[in-house]
């Protein structure tokens, strides 16, 4: 008895590890999301007292390009539309992320390696002659009587003389300047580059002012510190903002050019007017040979843009005497857009041919398949080596080299970022949800939306992201480099990867495979138009995907967002069966039980999966009385049998190898050459997660068996997904081998 119950021990990790691991992954999501309430429904949309706070600003601001300085005053209005009451309000103060106290540089893990570049030596030594970080002068009431605050690292609160109830304004005012940085030694999403040709630069400043904080029902203060990477939560409000500057730049902002005539000339004003009614071609508005008698001139006076911007979350500028500026309208429902790009002759001839384009194609098809875009412009500006987005404007790279000659792969990669970062003007820009917290429901959703305008627009471009196929090597990687989706910006390992491809495919394979467009379709744009200048959190998303299409996902969103499972299907069996008939009507009746493999004769180490020579039989027998319960009527046995006997029955055997459960595609070969495909639902893995069999009947006799034979699902290997097919030695046939 001891050594049958030391036998059983010994099995039982066997046993387990044939059956697999039961591990919910069809259970429903269920206290995993936050609970439903007043503020946001189980359904996924904004609740009854749904509400969200308000920030207005007017600012005054002046870039010095003498000594690189931005100095700036800005009157804040802050309204409460909380149920809550508020004694202090925070600030964000990101630029601090480069002053000397910053943590950003302490909890970079870097490295000596065996050569050092100039460059990498003075960013590992942080050895930057720079004085970073805001330098703020004062806090002031409406009254100009100076508040309480207080600064930690990237926050500042503000304490209010008196608590700000519900409903309430307050108005307070801050004065402040920094040092705007080299973004060729400091890099960032913002700063200067330097031309040393015609000694000129080129300013795209953003973070540039102090920001209010979000306040929610969700997190209440999103006051986590900005080290670099994890993005912005920010509020929605007005803007008024006068930009002083040298007198012969050109500004690319956020917002409505309030006073063209006293910033343009006559030239540049009519030709900005033109634009507004060119749909077909985007009308130049500051030439290229314009530009290059302004680089050589350098005005010393000042003039000063003054913008106006409704409803936006953030607001960001460019300013140079070396831009180049061009203009189209969009026709866009009854708003007609402006597209517009900015830059250095540097970039031509391809940002001439190709960025108010791109820019044009994107707002198309992203108010297609989101909201309608409800802003007065969009602007691609270009300057080294970035993409970086901000409402209405956004900064990218793609520079020719000094004879404008461009390679495919430059061109492709510039229109890609342009699409990217212009697309972002509706994620998060207008769908507003917390990048400090959830990079993918920003990167992810822009970038597949992205995938959708560059397949409709480019087809000839390259696919970088937005298909399950393109993340196969990223989801089949080793699983320490990996982490779920659903992970804060500055815990990700593989950030492209993970922020923006993997949720990217995802929304491919929900949409092309388990839902279908239409479906997803309206589920997409319903989620975009109920959260449209809102601050949807990953639950709203979730919730609507499913309430608007009738479609339960939630193994979908647990596997593919909350686990590092990858998608690994294998085709480990297939048996082909015929019902049995008399036995005076078949000559060498195969017997019971014969196996479909066999022993190729071509190689030793070698095993061919093929279909057996013979189908194996079962036998048809006539349903017996006790099978009907009370039932008085009858199944017609000789019909059912009549209707059977000459049909192929094939059993399929599946296997789940990378825990991922998904949709099984089966591609099905006749002996006739024909072909069909059938799509099974993910769900017929809910009864066993690791191991299913699925019988389909056919009237033609198979020959060729694909799973998944378009890649949709981004299953990481396709050499077990065919039938018949040559199965490599297992490790334990080399070891026999080896052994002989």
């Amino acid at each position: 008895m001891k050594r049958i119950m030391m036998f059983a021990l010994a099995l039982m990790p066997l046993l387990s590890q044939a059956q697999g691991v039961w591990e919910q992954k069809f259970e429903q999501l269920g206290t995993t999301l936050p609970t439903p309430n007043q503020y946001r429904t189980a359904s996924g949309a904004p609740g009854v007292d749904y509400w969200q706070q308000k920030v207005d600003y007017t600012i005054d601001v002046e870039l010095n390009q003498a000594n690189h300085e931005v100095t700036g005053s800005e009157e804040i209005t802050y309204t409460n539309n909380s149920p809550d009451q508020l004694s202090y309000l925070w600030v964000q103060l990101d630029q601090n992320m480069r002053a000397k106290d910053s943590d950003t540089p302490l909890v970079e893990a870097n490295e000596v390696k065996k050569e050092m570049t100039g460059k990498s030596l003075q960013k590992l030594t942080n050895g930057f002659d720079y004085d970073g970080g805001f330098k703020i002068k004062s806090v002031t009431d409406a009254k100009d009587v100076g508040l309480p605050y207080t600064i930690n690292k990237t926050m500042m609160r503000v304490d209010l003389p008196e608590v700000l109830k519900t409903g309430e304004s307050v108005t307070f005012n801050i004065a402040w300047s920094y040092t705007v940085q080299d973004r060729l030694n400091m890099g960032g999403r913002s700063g200067y580059e330097y031309f040393p040709a015609d000694d000129n630069y080129l300013y795209t400043i953003a973070q540039w002012f102090p920001r209010l904080a979000v306040y929610d029902d969700v997190e209440g203060w999103q006051n986590k510190q900005f080290l670099g990477r994890g993005e912005f939560a920010l509020e929605f409000g007005d803007y008024e903002v006068n930009l002083t500057v040298p007198a012969d730049f050109i500004v690319a902002s956020t917002g409505t050019l309030q006073n063209p005539k006293d910033v343009l000339t006559a030239k540049e004003l009519a030709r900005f007017e033109k634009a507004k009614t060119s749909f077909d071609a985007p009308v130049i508005i500051v030439t290229e040979e314009e530009v290059i008698e302004k680089e050589k001139t350098k005005s010393t006076a000042k003039k000063t843009w003054s913008y106006k911007a409704e409803n936006v979350r953030d607001f960001a500028f460019a300013a140079s005497r070396k831009f180049i500026w061009d203009a189209q309208a969009v026709k866009l429902g009854d708003k007609t857009p402006l597209a517009m790009s900015y830059y250095p002759k540097e970039g031509n001839p391809l940002w001439e041919d190709e960025s108010t384009k791109a820019v044009v194609n994107t707002l198309i098809t992203y108010s297609k398949h989101t909201v309608e875009y409800p802003y007065p412009v969009a602007i691609s500006v270009h300057t080294a080596a970035i993409g970086m987005e901000y409402p209405m404007i956004c900064f990218n790279y793609g520079r020719p080299d000094e004879n404008g000659e461009f390679s495919d792969r430059l061109k492709w990669g510039m229109i890609g970022v342009i699409i990217h970062e212009v697309g972002h003007n509706f994620f998060p820009m207008i769908i507003n949800s917390d990048e400090r917290q959830w990079t993918w429901m920003d990167e992810g959703l822009n970038t597949f939306v992205q995938s959708l305008t560059e397949k409709a627009y480019y087809p000839e471009k390259p696919l970088r992201r937005g298909e399950a196929k393109l993340i196969v090597d990223y989801m089949k990687g080793d699983k320490m480099f990996i982490r779920p989706i659903m992970t804060n910006s500055e815990q990700i390992i593989q950030f492209g990867n993970n922020a923006y491809g993997k949720p990217a495919a995802a929304l491919s394979v929900l949409r092309e495979t388990i839902m279908g467009p239409e479906l997803f379709d309206y589920a997409f744009k319903t989620y975009s138009e109920r959260w449209a200048f809102k601050h949807p959190s990953p639950a709203d998303f979730f919730r609507t995907m499913e309430d608007a299409s009738a479609v339960d996902l939630d193994w979908f969103w647990k596997g593919w967002f909350y686990s590092t499972d990858h998608v690994d299907v294998s085709l480990d069996k297939v048996t082909w069966y015929k019902m049995g008939v008399p036995e005076e009507t078949v000559e060498n009746k195969p017997k019971k039980g014969k196996k479909d493999k066999k022993v190729s004769e071509s190689t030793e180490d070698e095993k061919v999966l093929d279909f057996a020579e013979e189908a194996e039989i079962f036998e048809f027998k006539d349903t017996e009385d006790k099978s009907y319960f009370e039932f008085l009527n009858r199944v017609d046995d000789a019909a059912v049998k009549l209707a059977n006997e000459n049909k192929n029955f094939y059993e399929l055997t599946f296997s789940n190898q990378g825990g991922l459960v998904t949709p099984l595609i089966v591609e099905w070969t006749y002996e006739d050459g024909s072909s069909e495909t059938e799509y099974i639902p993910a769900e017929i893995w809910r009864m066993n997660e690791n191991e299913v069999k699925k019988v389909f009947v056919k009237d033609k006799k198979v020959t060729n068996i694909v799973i998944d034979p378009k890649e949709e699902t981004a299953d990481t290997n396709v050499e077990d997904n065919v039938f018949p097919r040559v199965e490599k030695p297992s490790d334990f046939d080399e070891f026999k081998s080896d052994k002989k």
